[in-house]
């Protein structure tokens, strides 16, 4: 086997990233939405996670302020979801450095393509799914006192988010523009789809737990039956007595002849936690409807306050 002397020259330099250098990139990747703009979004808080990688891989201040240029161009995606696309870039940054044939158009035209499947899938799995998990582990604790509950929160958080960013970003510095083949099958809309469906269970636990609404409205009251309540006896009462009417007592039976009967009572038999379900869809609906939140918020407020002033809640 005969070998090129430049291809053996050329080998024998070939510019790599050490881990070292992926690492810097993904630390500095945490100031992604630092800098916003509205003509190229999170173009600044890019090229500035990318700056430790364009040092290595190009000795030159005018293939460095290329490089810094061509990172320069619009990009916008979910921050946590951006770093595979930080690994495929980097992966084709070092082809280009050493003398692939890969131009400005390709780089930025892999990572138009992958920033937008991608971003479909963040806010289900982080916003919507992991977040609420974690935050209502930590404030079921905190409400308890438990100083464990935000302390979770806080380390379980970023424990999470930071592995995701550094082995999603191997993962894409190691699969290389390959990984691009993916984002047109269906594995991008399997986890959107798993990830949403989880999301609305977590909804469900969620509203079920810290959503509660009781009206305070009293109804007429249900005469019971005959041996539904206790009968006391006339006059002074013996212990022997006294220790049956306990009994009957602990056994379920009411104390007197009527029950009193109120409109929560009568929701809770129906379906529990149904007003705050309804609630929680109206909020929905009002959402989709383009109502701010903070008026949503203020109208909850208003409602509550008024309500409780006439004694319905």
């Amino acid at each position: 086997m005969i070998i090129n002397k430049e291809e053996l020259q050329m080998s024998e330099k070939k510019i790599t990233l050490s881990k070292k250098d992926r690492r810097s990139v993904m630390l500095r990747s945490q100031f992604l939405q630092g800098s916003w703009n509205y003509e190229r979004m999170q173009n600044l808080g890019w090229a500035y996670s990318l700056i430790p990688a364009i040092k290595k891989l190009y000795t030159t201040k005018e293939d460095q302020a290329a490089a810094l240029e061509r990172h320069l161009e619009f990009f916008n995606t979910h921050p946590y979801v951006a770093a595979p696309i930080m690994g495929v870039t980097l992966a084709l940054e070092e082809e280009r450095a050493n003398g692939v044939e890969i131009d400005d158009a390709a780089i930025q035209g892999v990572k138009i393509g992958m920033m937008g499947p991608l971003a479909g899938i963040g806010d289900p799995v982080f916003w919507f799914t992991v977040r609420p998990i974690l935050g209502a582990l930590g404030a079921s604790l905190a409400a308890s006192g438990n100083l464990v509950g935000p302390l979770l929160f806080f380390f379980g958080w970023n424990a999470i988010r930071m592995a995701f960013l550094w082995y999603t970003q191997e993962f894409g510095y190691k699969a290389g523009s390959e990984i691009t083949k993916d984002m047109s099958g269906g594995i991008l809309k399997d986890i959107t789809k798993g990830a949403s469906i989880l999301g609305m269970f977590i909804l469900a636990v969620l509203v079920q737990r810290w959503v509660s609404i009781n009206f305070t409205v009293n109804l007429p009251g249900k005469q019971l039956a005959e041996g539904a309540y206790i009968n006391f006896p006339e006059g002074p009462v013996s212990g022997a007595e006294l220790k049956g009417i306990l009994g009957q007592a602990l056994g379920g039976l009411s104390l007197d002849k009527i029950q009193p009967q109120t409109l929560q009572g009568q929701l809770n038999s129906l379906i529990p936690g149904l007003m705050g379900l309804l609630l929680t869809f109206l909020c929905m609906w009002l959402l989709k409807k383009k109502v701010s939140p903070i008026s949503i918020i203020l109208a909850l407020f208003a409602v509550g306050i008024a309500a409780r002033f006439v004694g319905i809640m």
